[in-house]
């Protein structure tokens, strides 16, 4: 059992929902990052998603773009991505998921990279860009080693393609909310409540929200069916208004614990 399954087995025991919070890799630095990671954990975040910046990040809104180019431009890489989480499980059991496109790990190469991925302490890996039945070796390296790859849904799935995702999901299944990049939305689409009770039909697997959430009284909404909700944009756009501040950790921090709240 990795630490992912751990984690959602408890908070069902608790009877408790899932806070997975986003945020990009070496923005605006490594050591801001490791601060995060760290402080967020301590917050009582159950599972901490680390985005790999890349130059076309197609299913991306224009903050997390922005944050992935200012990483580029400090050369933020994946060598560099596995040291810092090898360093924070020093101080944190809190599961850590990757949030990669497809293209830097197959530079990376597959079983290289899962099994680096799988020493330095990450739990899962998200690829927006890999479908749910592509990538057989790359799934195949990651089951042997214990390394969940997580699979999406979208409003627009079909009934097969939710029934082929829940058969072989891992992990928990990403349902992204709405059809679009990520990018806080105001409202939350109407017919969520009934997709995610769909896709409830077919998998035990937890199932969690991402893409749009950035308020309070939508995750709310949100928990009452899903078993977790995923916040990105709205904390890399906090991580912006704070990015001159000296305590911007303590302030990004804060703000995940009223959404968490």
């Amino acid at each position: 059992m990795n630490r992912i399954e751990k984690k959602f087995k408890e908070l069902k025991k608790q009877n408790k929902k899932a806070f997975i919070a986003f945020i990009t890799a070496g923005y605006p630095d490594l050591f801001t990052t490791a601060g995060l990671i760290r402080e967020f954990s301590k917050a009582g975040v159950d599972i901490i998603e680390l985005g790999v910046p890349f130059s076309d990040p197609l299913a991306d809104g224009a903050i997390i773009q922005e944050s992935s180019q200012h990483a580029l431009r400090k050369d933020i890489n994946l060598d560099k991505i596995f040291n810092l989480v090898k360093l924070a499980r020093k101080n944190t059991d809190t599961p850590i998921c990757l949030m990669s496109y497809y293209n830097p790990i197959f530079c990376f190469g597959e079983e290289r990279f899962v099994k680096k991925a799988f020493c330095s302490g990450v739990d899962g890996v998200i690829i927006p860009d890999l479908p749910a039945d592509e990538g057989n070796k790359l799934k195949s390296v990651a089951g042997k080693s214990g390394l969940d790859i997580i699979f999406f849904l979208a409003p627009t799935s079909s009934p097969e393609r939710i029934k082929y995702v829940a058969k072989n999901a891992n992990g928990f299944i990403y349902y992204v909310s709405l059809t679009g990049v990520t990018g806080s939305r105001k409202e939350l689409p109407k017919d969520f409540i009934r997709q995610v009770k769909l896709i409830k039909r077919y998998t035990d697997k937890p199932v969690c929200l991402g893409f749009g959430v950035s308020t309070p009284r939508q995750i709310r909404q949100i928990n009452k069916t899903a078993d977790g909700v995923i916040v990105g944009s709205a904390i890399v756009r906090k991580i912006k208004e704070n990015i001159k501040r000296p305590d911007l950790i303590k302030r990004v921090t804060d703000f995940v614990k009223t959404l968490k709240g």
